[in-house]
C-alpha cells in the first residue's frame, strides 16, 4: 500500500513539473517573436484616439476578459466585446477611431470570422493573436501577432492550456509596455484603485483632510477663550495657531486645554483671557499635503510620547497651515492604527 501511494506521489509531482515547463516554455518562446509587428501593434494604440476593443470566444474569451481589465487598469481605455453578441447589437459600441485586439488560437472560429469583416467596414484597425499567420483571422488583420506553442500542457494535446497562458502573457506585456510608455505612475495606478489596498497605500493627505473653512486657524494673539469655541465649533479637537505672516507657530488641543483647567493657579476668567501663544504648543509635528496617508499613520505612531498622537496639522512648502488631519479621518479609510492608549487627550 505504501509502495502505491509513493507511485501515485511520483506520477503527481511528474506531471505538475511537465505541467509547468511546458507552460514556462510557451512564454518565454514568445521572447525573440518580438518583432516590427509588436512594435505597430504598441504604436497603433498610443496613438489610438477611441478605445481598445478585445474579442474573443471560449477559453481565448476567459484570457481576452483579463487582458481588458489588465488594460484598463493601466491606464489604457479598452472594453471586452463578445462575438456572438457583438452579432446582435452590441456591434454599435465600435466606431472608426478605435482598435479591436481579437484572439483565437487557430484563427478560424466562426463567430469570429464572421465578425471581423463587419469590422473592417466600420473602419476600426484589427490586431489579431493568433497561432497561425495563414488563417483567415490573419489575413483579415491590420496587424497579426503571432503565438504559436510546441505543445498544449495536457497529455492529450487537446486543452487550451500552454496557448492561453502565452496569450494571456503576451497580453500582459502590451499592458506594460503601454504603461510605461505613458508614464503611467503609482498614483495614476491609485486613482484606479480606489477602494483597495493598493489605492489605499498610495492615498494621500489633501485627499481627506480637513480643508477650508472646516480648517480650524486661530492668531497668536486671540485668546484660550477664543481657541477652545473655535475647537468645540469644528469638532476636530484642535486648532492651528498662526502668526502675522500667516505661518504656523503652533497648535491647541482639546486636551491641552483641560489640562491648562486641572493645573490653574489662576482665576478661569484670567485664564480665559491668554493669549494662545502663551499656551500653545510650539513647533508641532506636521506633515505636507503630499504625504501619503500610511506615512501619517506612521508619524503618529512613532512620535507619541505616551498616548498616540491623534491629530496632525497640514502646511505647505511655506509653513502655511492648509489643514488638520485626523485619525479618526485615517481609520475611516481603513488604516490601521496601534492605539496601545486612549486618543482623546494626547498633544503632539
Amino acid at each position: 500500500m505504501k509502495h502505491s501511494s509513493n507511485n501515485l506521489s511520483s506520477r503527481i509531482f511528474k506531471q505538475a513539473r511537465q505541467t509547468l515547463e511546458i507552460e514556462s516554455e510557451a512564454i518565454s518562446s514568445l521572447i525573440p517573436t518580438l518583432n516590427g509587428d509588436f512594435l505597430k501593434v504598441i504604436r497603433l494604440i498610443l496613438s489610438c484616439k477611441g478605445r481598445i476593443i478585445v474579442t474573443a470566444i471560449g477559453k481565448s474569451g476567459h484570457i481576452g476578459r483579463k487582458i481588458t481589465s489588465t488594460l484598463v487598469s493601466t491606464g489604457t481605455p479598452a472594453s471586452f466585446l463578445h462575438p456572438s453578441e457583438a452579432l446582435h447589437g452590441d456591434l454599435g459600441m465600435i466606431t472608426g477611431k478605435d482598435i479591436i485586439l481579437v484572439l483565437s488560437n487557430s484563427g478560424e472560429s466562426e463567430e469570429i470570422i464572421n465578425l471581423v469583416p463587419i469590422i473592417k467596414k466600420i473602419g476600426a484597425k484589427i490586431i489579431s493573436i493568433t497561432s497561425r499567420r495563414d488563417s483567415t483571422l490573419a489575413r483579415l488583420s491590420h496587424v497579426v501577432l503571432e503565438v504559436r506553442v510546441k505543445q498544449e500542457a495536457d497529455p492529450l494535446n487537446l486543452a487550451p492550456t500552454a496557448s492561453t497562458t502565452a496569450a494571456l502573457a503576451l497580453g500582459d506585456t502590451i499592458a506594460v509596455v503601454l504603461l510605461n510608455e505613458r508614464k503611467f505612475s503609482p498614483r495614476d495606478f491609485a486613482k484606479l484603485h480606489p477602494g483597495g489596498n493598493i489605492g489605499r497605500s498610495l492615498l494621500e493627505v489633501k485627499d481627506i483632510m480637513h480643508r477650508g473653512d472646516a480648517n480650524p486657524v486661530i492668531d497668536e494673539g486671540q485668546t484660550l477663550k477664543e481657541a477652545l469655541f473655535l475647537i468645540t465649533s469644528k469638532g476636530l479637537g484642535v486648532v492651528n495657531v498662526i502668526n502675522q505672516k500667516g505661518c504656523l507657530s503652533g497648535i491647541i488641543t482639546d486636551g491641552d486645554v483641560r489640562r491648562l483647567f486641572m493645573n490653574a493657579d489662576t482665576r478661569l476668567d484670567e485664564l480665559f483671557s491668554t493669549p494662545v501663544k502663551n499656551v500653545m504648543i510650539k513647533k508641532p509635528i506636521t506633515v505636507f499635503p503630499g504625504t501619503l496617508c500610511m506615512d501619517a499613520v506612521r508619524i503618529m505612531e512613532d512620535n507619541r510620547k505616551h498616548r498616540l498622537i491623534y491629530v496632525l496639522p497640514v502646511v505647505d512648502s511655506k509653513n502655511h497651515p492648509v489643514g488638520v488631519i485626523h485619525i479618526h479621518d485615517l481609520i475611516r479609510r481603513g488604516f490601521s492604527v496601534n492605539r496601545d492608549n486612549k486618543l482623546d487627550d494626547e498633544t503632539n
